[in-house]
C-alpha cells in the first residue's frame, strides 16, 4: 500500500492491518467499497470472509493444545458468517432456539452446538434435545428441574453443563458478566447445591462447566487470570461431583479496538501463558481429559465488517459542521453509542474513497431519523464531503444490524455482502432482515412441533 493514509492512528492502522487501498480507495476482500456501494446500494454492510478465516485461524493456533474456538452466533447471527466458521471447524454457541435454527443452516451438526443463557423455553429445550444438542448449559435451579423434565418427557438423557456465576477474584473488560448479583449462572457460593441438584436427576448428565467473567477484554493477562480461575473452578466442581469433567467452557469475552486508546489483544501473550494453564489441567485427574473451549464472537466477527452509508447533506449549525447519511443507529445502534456505552466514543469512522485528503476533526455524523440520539460520530476526523460520497464505520461486523432496532421510523433495511477474493455474494437482500431466520424455519418445521 502506497497511498498515505491522512485518516485517524486507530483507523489508520486497522486499514494496515486488515484491508487494502487502490486508486478507488479503501479495498475489502479484493473488491473497491465504492464499487460495493454502486452496485448494491447503501446504506450496506460489507463482511470480508477471507479476513474472518484468517482470525479464526490465528486464534485456534494461539490456542492449540489448549482449547478450541467456538463462535457465538449472537455476535453476527447471519448463518453466512457462521457458516465460514463452520467450514473453518468452529462449533457454535447459541442463547435462543431460534439460533440453533440459524445454526443448524449454516451447516453446524447439532452436537458442535452449545446452548446458554438465562430463561430458555420448554420449546426451545424441546427443539435441541429433539434435535441432538451437544449440550445445554443451566443457568439456574428452576431451569435445572425443567431440562431435566422435559429430557424425561422425551425419553432423552440431556448433557448438560453448570453455568457458575465466580466471585470478584478474576473480573475485568468493558462489563463484568460475573462476581456480583446476576441472572447469569448460578452463584459460586452455590455450587455444591447445584451439582447436588443436577445429579439428582436421571434423565441429566453432568458434562461440564461454563464460565463467563466479562466482555470486551483487552488485556490478555486479565483473560489468562480468568481462565486459571475458571480451572479452579472446574477443579472444584469435579471433586463436588466426584466424577471427571468432559468440557470446560471457559467463555468469550475477548475484546478488539474501537476507540482512540483502546489496545489490541495480544495473541502472543495468551500463547505464552498457555504452559501454566495445560499443567493446571494435567495436575487434575478429573480435569485432564476435558474438552476446553472458547467461545468468542465480537473478536471473530467485529473486524471484518463495515457499515457503509452516503452523505445525503452537509450543514453548519453554530458553528458545528453535521454531515447526514442514509443510515444510522436503526442499523448501527452499537456505533451511536446507545448499546453499552456510557461515555459515548466514536467508532473508527472513515471517508472510504477519500482516505489520503485532509482530514477536519469535530465533525458530527448524523443519520436520517428524527433524534439527537442517532448520531454515528461526535468527534469524528473526516475530510470536506459533499451529497453523494461515502462513509464507512469500521469493526462493524458485530453487534450491528441484529443488535439494532431495525423497525424505528420504518428506514428500509440495508443489504448485507459477503466478498472473498473478489468474489460478492448477496447474504441478505436490501428490506429483508428476517429471511435468513424464514429460510431457517422453513427447512426445520419440527420447530412448530415443538411449541404445541
Amino acid at each position: 500500500m502506497n497511498t498515505p493514509l491522512t485518516v485517524a492512528p486507530l483507523a489508520a492502522s486497522l486499514i494496515v492491518e486488515n484491508f487494502a487501498v487502490s486508486p478507488k480507495g479503501l479495498v475489502l476482500g479484493g473488491v473497491a467499497v465504492a464499487d460495493l456501494a454502486a452496485r448494491f446500494g447503501t446504506p450496506l454492510y460489507a463482511y470480508d470472509a477471507g479476513l474472518l478465516r484468517k482470525r479464526f485461524r490465528a486464534l485456534s493456533s494461539a490456542l492449540e493444545g489448549f482449547a478450541e474456538v467456538y463462535y457465538s452466533i449472537k455476535a453476527n447471527p447471519n448463518p453466512a458468517i457462521a457458516g465460514v466458521l463452520v467450514e473453518e471447524g468452529a462449533g457454535l454457541e447459541i442463547a435462543s432456539g431460534a439460533e440453533f435454527l440459524l445454526a443448524r443452516s449454516a451447516g453446524c451438526v447439532a452436537k458442535r452446538i452449545l446452548f446458554a443463557g438465562p430463561g430458555k423455553g420448554e420449546a426451545e429445550i424441546d427443539l435441541v434435545l429433539r434435535e441432538g444438542i451437544g449440550e445445554v448449559h443451566l443457568e439456574g435451579f428452576d431451569e435445572i428441574a425443567m431440562v431435566a423434565a422435559r429430557a424425561a418427557t422425551l425419553g432423552l438423557k440431556a448433557r448438560v453443563s453448570l453455568r457458575i456465576n465466580p466471585g470478584s477474584q478474576a473480573q475485568g473488560g468493558a462489563m463484568r458478566m460475573g462476581g456480583k448479583p446476576s441472572a447469569f449462572g448460578i452463584d459460586e457460593e452455590q455450587m455444591a447445591e447445584a451439582v447436588a441438584a443436577v445429579k439428582a436427576q436421571p434423565s441429566l448428565d453432568l458434562a461440564g462447566i461454563h464460565l463467563f467473567a466479562g466482555t470486551q477484554i483487552l488485556d490478555a493477562a486479565v483473560l489468562l487470570d480468568q481462565w486459571r480461575c475458571g480451572l479452579d473452578l472446574a477443579s472444584r466442581l469435579a471433586a463436588l461431583a466426584g466424577v471427571p469433567l468432559r468440557s470446560i467452557d471457559l467463555g468469550g469475552g475477548l475484546g478488539i479496538p474501537y476507540h482512540a486508546g483502546d489496545a489490541t489483544l495480544d495473541l502472543a501473550v495468551i500463547r505464552a501463558g498457555l504452559p501454566a494453564l495445560k499443567a493446571q489441567l494435567a495436575a487434575d485427574p478429573l480435569l485432564k481429559d476435558a474438552h476446553v473451549l472458547v467461545e468468542p464472537g465480537r473478536w471473530l466477527a467485529g473486524p471484518v465488517g463495515l457499515y457503509i452509508g452516503r452523505v445525503r447533506a452537509v450543514k453548519i449549525s453554530r458553528c458545528q459542521r453535521f454531515v447526514v447519511i442514509d443510515g444510522g443507529m436503526h442499523h448501527h445502534l452499537a456505533a451511536s453509542g446507545n448499546l453499552g456505552q456510557v461515555i459515548k466514543r466514536d467508532y473508527p469512522i472513515i471517508a472510504p474513497s477519500h482516505l489520503d485528503q485532509p482530514v477536519t476533526g469535530e465533525t458530527h455524523l448524523v443519520g436520517p431519523l428524527c433524534t439527537p440520539l442517532d448520531t454515528l460520530g461526535r468527534q469524528t476526523a473526516l475530510p470536506d464531503l459533499q451529497a453523494g460520497d461515502l462513509v464507512a464505520v469500521m469493526q462493524s461486523g458485530a453487534y450491528g444490524l441484529s443488535a439494532s432496532p431495525v423497525s424505528f421510523l420504518s428506514h428500509p433495511m440495508p443489504a448485507e455482502v459477503l466478498v472473498e477474493a473478489g468474489e460478492v455474494r448477496v447474504i441478505r437482500p436490501a428490506g429483508s432482515y428476517e429471511a435468513p431466520l424464514v429460510n431457517a424455519l422453513n427447512a426445520m418445521p419440527r420447530w412448530a412441533q415443538a411449541a404445541e
